[in-house]
């Protein structure tokens, strides 16, 4: 049986065992959850965090290096911000058209009295801006800090670009060093299966049912904002900009999305992705190396449509009527407030009291949809990644047209 199978079938396992755990005894339930389930998932978890810093530092160096002509990468991630800044603004859209039109909160359902969140501050646009360049590299990699270790990628790749021959040996010993990743990035997936039903069956057995009911036409909002997204947008783009058949995408790139699903993060799943991508999809590797990683720090629109969703959701419940400018101000904010976020477990609630800030909703109202928030977030993980892939798909089939043609053209 292939890996993808493994990894659907433990799901459906992991998400059946989580329903039955809900209707345990918290005697029966608790220990199951507390020595079995949360250990392997967090062993699973650690697994991939372990390799995340040495795919993201090690792809894009040679990614930059191997793309030649320097002046390349302006064009390449000039196309690839703009295609997530225009997908992350339709993304909004989407959100805030269907929770217009379902109308997913109501006043006086829910206890908005007793509601309390505490709001992690995120940091300010322009200092994310500045801080892309990291004061010390070595600091940016101990922290994980995406951006930074891009920045840092990038100088160095372009640097090895333009002394060519020069740093040969250099260049090899990356090469080297991105066998033995790609040699781990194998051994790690083994044990996705495992790991993918110990966190589906954790999180469904720690949200109950009842909240999952109780917030049943939130849910269903933003999960059909999710697969619109993704039937309509990103199929889209696919069958148009990249000249391919977008159900053929997603039959290659479900590997991905399904441990995407299970871990919750974006940028835990690069390895699996960034793989999934170059293997199943035949996007080139220096295109992969350099879209996938940027994607994952800056690219979140599964996460945008559920900040456009949770936002009409809390004005609704809370009485409060958006206007025009406010909608405006939810999709400036949100798609600014998308680059620069980490891809982890949670970041979409940092980034909604952003939002809600902005245009002056009671951040306590998040408190109302924290109990689901896990399961969305699961889903709008795989979407993110899907997002990220589609670019790189895209671009390189671009680079690869165009490569043809200056082929056919000087011989």
């Amino acid at each position: 049986m292939n890996l993808t199978k493994q990894i659907l079938i433990a799901l459906i396992l992991g998400v059946i065992v989580g329903i039955g755990l809900t209707f345990a005894p918290d005697n029966f339930s608790s220990p199951i959850d507390t020595y079995f389930l949360t250990p392997v998932g967090e062993i699973f978890l650690n697994l991939i965090m372990m390799i995340v810093v040495p795919v993201v530092f090690v792809s894009i160096v040679l990614g930059t290096a191997g793309l030649g002509d320097p002046s390349k990468l302006g064009s390449i991630g000039a196309k690839t911000i703009s295609f997530y800044l225009v997908t992350t603004a339709v993304a909004l859209f989407i959100g805030l058209g269907l929770a217009f039109l379902l109308q997913p909160g109501q006043e006086g359902v829910f206890d908005v009295e007793s509601a309390d969140y505490q709001a992690e501050e995120a940091p300010p646009i322009m200092e994310t801006f500045v801080n892309i360049i990291p004061e010390n590299p070595v600091a940016a990699m101990a922290n994980a800090d995406m951006l930074q270790i891009i920045a840092f990628a990038l100088f160095i790749g372009v640097a090895m670009a333009f002394l060519g021959e020069k740093v040969s040996g250099i260049h090899r010993l990356f090469e080297q060093a991105n066998d033995i990743i790609i040699w781990l990035v194998n051994i790690v997936m083994m044990t996705a299966p495992y790991g993918a039903f110990a966190l589906i069956a954790s999180a469904i057995a720690n949200a109950g049912l009842d909240a999952i009911g109780s917030m049943a036409m939130y849910m269903i909002t933003v999960i059909l904002g999710l697969i619109v997204h993704g039937a309509v947008t990103y199929s889209t783009a696919i069958w148009t900009l990249g000249k391919a058949n977008p159900l053929k995408f997603y039959k290659g790139f479900i590997p991905a999305m399904s441990v995407a699903f299970s871990t919750a993060s974006s940028s835990g799943t690069l390895p699996v992705s960034m793989k999934t991508a170059q293997e199943n999809l035949g996007v080139k590797k220096s295109i992969s190396s350099f879209v996938q990683p940027l994607g994952a720090t800056i690219n979140m629109d599964g996460t945008a449509i559920m900040q456009a969703v949770a936002t009409v959701f809390i004005a609704q419940v809370y009485a409060i009527s958006l206007d025009f400018t406010d909608i405006l101000m939810v999709v400036l904010t949100a798609t600014l407030a998308s680059i620069g976020t980490a891809g982890v477990p949670g970041v979409g609630l940092i980034m909604l009291a952003m939002v809600l800030n902005q245009i002056g909703l009671p951040v306590e109202g998040i408190a109302l949809i924290v109990g689901v928030d896990r399961i969305l977030d699961m889903l709008r993980t795989a979407l993110n990644i899907t997002g990220d892939a589609s670019a790189a798909y895209i671009i390189s089939e671009s680079e690869r047209r165009k490569e043809e043609k200056s082929a056919n053209t000087t011989g």
